[in-house]
């Protein structure tokens, strides 16, 4: 997986792309829509490129590309790992999507998508709804996670959530030796679309649940779904003496400041690239005997939910997929235990010999 660190490397966008052997990076510009975005394609080798599309307020353009690199490369991994037949794609928006977005803009977006003939399926992701990829709907058929009344799924971070939760079970079994997550107290860093929906799961099967966002009307909404659940403020979270820590916000929460810090047995959440430096904190966590669910494993939900979409099957179908991410969590965990190994090195290479397995298949033809 691409780190923070590793990308800085690099150069240029061109530098960027070849050193994690990305094949196509597009930057899209509109000045009439206010459109300033980055499509990242990483791989094709198992199929279309299928990833979500995420708005956020970087704080520059090289920001934007780091991210979209790093989360292009892990939906190629996500893909892989999970045994769906496709690859790695992701795109970002710069912008503030509470104020900046629009209709005119996300269809742009749409037409900048269609452009590519299918090589790059788009889908939701941070700070985009099922509103916005109606709009990028009328622009092309190369999107999934449109509203049901258009035939599409629909929000696919019921799923998502579904199976972070299944990946935590996995994760108390393979601590505890037993998968029963009542009593267990879990801090769940982002209670949005994804956090949200798995607060509801934790609370139902009796874990002590604590929650932080940067969004007080979203706290707010879950305190009121769930008043059991305590409301933290930013860095308090890492005082906790919790079991279970869960960052469903953005990535590379865990990293040198959090570790020193950080109390519990095992990290599993929704965020993509929670490892700052893979690397280096990877092993860290290991050392410290904590148990580290890999992102792109425990929260190939929502993937699993667009791509039952894309190829014609229905939730449920979805579903009983996100259901079996537990055992291609406790997969992870036994490799890694068998070779003395960090999770996120066994699952990195679960991923990539399926992906060579597949391309010498395709040579071969």
């Amino acid at each position: 997986m691409l780190t923070a660190n590793e990308t800085k490397i690099a150069s240029g966008p061109l530098s960027q792309m070849s050193q994690f052997d990305h094949e196509q990076v597009v930057f899209c510009n509109d000045n009439a829509t206010g459109l300033r975005s980055i499509i990242a394609i990483h791989n094709t080798t198992l199929g279309p490129a299928l990833g979500g599309t995420r708005m956020w307020a970087y704080a520059s353009e090289n920001d934007a590309l780091t991210d979209v690199l790093r989360l292009s490369r892990g939906m190629t991994y996500k893909a892989a790992v999970t045994g769906l037949n496709l690859g790695g794609g992701k795109a970002v928006i710069i912008g503030d999507a509470r104020k900046d977005k629009n209709e005119a803009m996300m269809r742009r977006f749409g037409k900048f998508v269609d452009s590519l003939g299918g090589k790059y399926i788009t889908a939701e992701d941070v700070g985009i709804n099922t509103k916005d990829m109606e709009y990028v709907h009328m622009e092309t058929k190369h999107v999934s996670g449109i509203p049901p009344a258009l035939g599409g799924s629909g929000d696919p971070s019921p799923v998502t959530a579904r199976g972070v939760y299944m990946g935590m079970k996995a994760a108390a079994k393979e601590m505890w030796g037993n998968d029963s997550l009542n009593g267990k107290k879990v801090a769940v860093q982002g209670v949005g679309h994804v956090g949200s929906v798995l607060v509801d799961f934790l609370v139902k099967e009796g874990a002590k649940v604590w929650i932080c966002d940067i969004y007080e009307d979203r706290l707010a909404a879950v305190k009121n779904t769930n008043p059991s659940v305590e409301i933290v403020n930013g860095d308090q979270l890492f005082e906790l003496d919790m079991d279970i820590y869960a960052p469903c916000a953005l990535g590379a929460t865990v990293n040198d400041d959090t570790l020193s810090r950080l109390k519990c047995a095992i990290i599993c959440g929704a965020a993509n690239n929670q490892l700052a430096d893979e690397n280096v904190h990877g092993k860290i966590v290991m050392e410290k005997g904590i148990i580290y669910a890999p992102d792109y494993v425990v929260n190939a939900g929502g993937l699993i939910n667009v791509y039952s979409e894309v190829v014609g099957f229905g939730r449920d179908y979805a579903l009983s997929l996100a259901d079996k991410i537990y055992d291609n969590t406790a997969a992870v965990f036994a490799m890694a235990r068998a070779e003395k190994m960090p999770t996120y090195m066994a699952a990195n290479r679960m991923a990539e010999q399926r992906i060579a397995a597949m391309a010498n298949l395709r040579t071969r033809r």
